[in-house]
């Protein structure tokens, strides 16, 4: 009589992968890209103004960004699976919401797929650290990028499309997609991550590790890296719709050029080897700067719309640069006891931005119009470029192999 046995893959379930990761991120392109275009639409339609926009975002910011930090302090009594699949669940929830429509739709919808956001992205970075070596994460954002590029190209540009067409058409997508990314990374048995002992206890609080990041200036200086990146694509991706409807264009603008933009991300591969050739603080100058540039330049040709859409479109490829090396300092700076942590504080730049950016906003609302916002977003740029020139020059390149000990007097010879 012979012995059953499960199969091979259920008994020792292959180590996961960059591409499995990059897979998973795919999907979550598809959740997300699908609305990005749709929600500033329906918030502007619910609510009527630039400035209660503005408003709306900032209050599901300080929501996004409480929740964000509590992910830590969750986690410890809830397994990390459990709180990706909740995150997940989120997605779904919020896509029912926006259905909806009105103003509680919108905000709802809004709310619950931003703390979906927050919630998977502090699982995906502690699994990515768990399993992926310091010296390929390089190839993992990269690769990240990549796979994300269809979600994040024909996304947006379908999204708006299907909303013209049938308003809960693009929700029922997205909600489909969540499933299906849910079930991918059940199938992945990524578990609960991997358990690394400290000698000291953990903190008593979720906001106790914040000493730890402010004493770390290179984990400071990523994640204001990141911020200040966020905050160029929250300009573009939620004010130059509405930019676009006050110009007299077309209200699907948005859902267009956020497509145009995206499909940058095909070749994310060709600007990782330009970054690979060059030091990571150039790399990181050169995003920064040229954006800040556009950024403003769209501002002084504001009068000449098409003008001004195409220099936000230019810059917005530099973002794209920027999400592949802007993180990496960050990254790179990670302690692996402090994966968790330092990851909700990481993934907290979403919210630092989705605060910051209709904040700023509001005021810029005061005394400019729309595109006053373009030209705070390129100073936020340029205060990001004053940061990376106090990076070390060698960050991000591959240290020289130690030289024997007999090296000194070889080097006196010479």
């Amino acid at each position: 009589m012979h012995e059953r046995r499960l199969p091979e893959w259920l008994r020792h379930p292959p180590a996961p992968s960059i591409q499995g990761f990059a897979v998973l991120a795919g999907l979550e392109a598809v959740v997300r890209g699908m609305l990005i275009s749709v929600f500033p639409l329906i918030m502007y339609q619910a609510l009527g103004g630039a400035k209660l926009v503005s408003a709306a975002y900032f209050a599901v910011g300080l929501v996004s960004l409480s929740s964000g930090l509590m992910v830590p302090w969750l986690i410890r009594y809830v397994p990390r699976r459990w709180v990706y699949t909740c995150g997940a669940l989120f997605y779904v929830l919020g896509a029912i919401l926006a259905s909806y429509g009105g103003s509680f739709g919108a905000i709802g919808g809004l709310t619950s797929n931003t703390v979906a956001t927050v919630s998977t992205f502090v699982c995906f970075n502690a699994y990515v650290l768990d399993h992926v070596a310091r010296v390929r994460l390089g190839k993992m954002e990269t690769s990240r990028m990549f796979y994300s590029a269809i979600g994040w190209t024909f996304g947006p540009l379908t999204g708006v499309t299907l909303y013209s067409w049938w308003h809960p058409a693009p929700f029922i997508v997205s909600a489909c997609a969540a499933m299906v990314m849910l079930a991918v990374f059940w199938y992945m048995r990524l578990g609960n991550g991997k358990l690394i002992t400290r000698a000291t206890a953990p903190p008593p609080n979720p906001l106790a590790f914040l000493g730890r990041f402010f004493r770390q200036p290179r984990l400071v200086a990523g994640w204001l890296f990141a911020v200040i990146r966020s905050c160029g694509w929250w300009v573009y991706i939620v004010y130059l719709p509405i930019y676009a409807i006050q110009s007299g264009l077309s209200p699907q603008l948005g859902g267009w050029v956020a497509s145009l933009t995206n499909a940058s991300l095909f070749t994310a591969p060709l600007m990782l080897l330009w970054v690979r050739r060059r030091p990571l603080r150039q790399s990181v100058l050169t995003g920064f700067g040229i954006a800040g540039i556009l950024f403003i330049s769209a501002t002084v040709f504001a009068g000449v719309p098409p003008l001004a859409v195409a220099l936000l479109v230019t810059a917005s490829v530099f973002l794209i640069l920027l999400d592949i090396c802007g993180g990496l300092p960050f990254l790179m700076a990670v302690k692996p006891s402090e994966r968790t942590e330092m990851s909700a504080i990481y993934s907290s730049f979403r919210d630092v931005s989705g605060i910051a950016t209709p904040g700023m906003a509001w005021l810029v609302l005061l005394i400019f119009p729309v595109s006053g916002i373009f030209a705070a977003g390129g100073v936020a740029m340029f205060i990001a470029f004053a940061i990376a020139t106090r990076l070390h020059p060698r960050l991000g390149q591959e240290r020289a192999p130690a030289l024997p000990r007999a090296a000194p007097a070889a080097q006196d010879a010479l």
